[in-house]
């Protein structure tokens, strides 16, 4: 399951600007915002990074909301099309009277690693390739890949995100897949990498790898097993894992999963941020969600779950335990 981490940093950040949102802040709540502010340079940054990912596109939107009604969520649903290309989006912007390099910087942020890397899809998006060497390559989500194909190799470098891909056979130069955490080297096969927190996860659908570590440690992975790889070595998964790859046909499958798990699915499809309280993460759920209607999913999951799912915005969606 491809996810898009919010570190616990980045999680305060968002309870301040809830917070503040919420009504009209007293003093008392701007000197205990000033007060965090202060305790750790990491959140001042993580509070402008916020803000330029969230404040910036909201404030010039609801300013264009202010001077014309039923603008803002034109501009919205403009900056929502991936079709578009970034010269005919500002464009149109500008002529709607917003401020538009700084609403498009805002609004894209999270992409920029995406679109500089050779191969790449957009939030909600999933894509198949066929490669050079007739390997067919499919990218979840929010996922981006380089390729280094050339007479002595071909390799993968999986930058973000999550990928299936069935490798042609060519005995001469072994198709890899390589990560921040080591390498999975095809052996005639189809398999899944998924690049998690600080691991990356490997579900082999047909045949067998050799997944690698940075050191030269290394273990074979059969068909119908699973393994993550982290910096101290190499675990075997247990379970059934083959589900992991429904998001090629639009679906995601949990089997008696966490809920933190089943939210960083769904991230990559739900625009804007999910802040998920500690008080619920460990909640086991088991279910078929759809991916390309995340708004549903949340919503089965709250009546599944004695959740509540409760949107802010169009930003962010707090997920909290319910009441009562």
């Amino acid at each position: 399951m491809s996810a898009t981490h919010l570190d616990p940093i980045s999680e305060q950040a968002i309870d301040w600007m809830v917070a503040l949102k919420a009504g009209t802040p007293d003093q008392a709540l701007l000197q205990r915002l000033a007060h965090w502010l202060r305790q750790d340079p990491a959140h001042q940054r993580a509070w402008d990074r916020l803000q330029q990912r969230l404040g910036s596109p909201f404030a010039a939107l609801h300013a264009l909301d202010q001077r014309a009604p039923g603008q803002a969520a034109e501009a919205r649903q403009l900056l929502l099309t991936p079709t578009h290309s970034r010269r005919e989006v500002l464009g149109a912007l500008a002529g709607m009277g917003v401020v538009a390099g700084a609403l498009w910087s805002g609004w894209r942020s999270d992409s920029a690693q995406n679109w500089l890397a050779d191969l790449h899809t957009a939030s909600g998006e999933r894509r198949s390739f066929t490669l050079a060497d007739g390997s067919r390559l499919s990218l979840n989500s929010a996922s981006a890949v380089d390729l280094q194909f050339d007479a002595s190799q071909r390799l993968l470098i999986l930058r973000r995100g999550e990928i299936v891909i069935q490798v042609a056979a060519d005995p001469q130069r072994p198709l890899r897949v390589r990560t921040p955490q080591g390498q999975v080297q095809a052996q005639g096969t189809r398999f899944l990498v998924s690049q998690e927190q600080a691991a990356t996860r490997v579900v082999v659908l047909e045949h067998s790898v050799r997944a690698s570590l940075r050191d030269g440690r290394w273990q074979d992975v059969q068909q119908g097993q699973a393994a993550l790889l982290r910096s101290d070595g190499i675990q075997q998964l247990g379970g059934e894992q083959q589900q992991r790859c429904a998001w090629l046909y639009g679906r995601l499958e949990v089997l008696d999963e966490p809920l933190h798990a089943v939210i960083d699915a769904l991230r990559p499809y739900q625009r804007g941020y999910i802040r998920l309280a500690p008080a619920v993460r460990g909640m086991r759920v088991q279910g078929v969600f759809p991916l390309d209607q995340p708004q549903e999913a949340l919503a089965a999951l709250a009546e599944a779950l004695p959740i509540k799912v409760e949107p802010f915005g169009p930003w962010v969606t707090l997920i909290g335990p319910s009441q009562g």
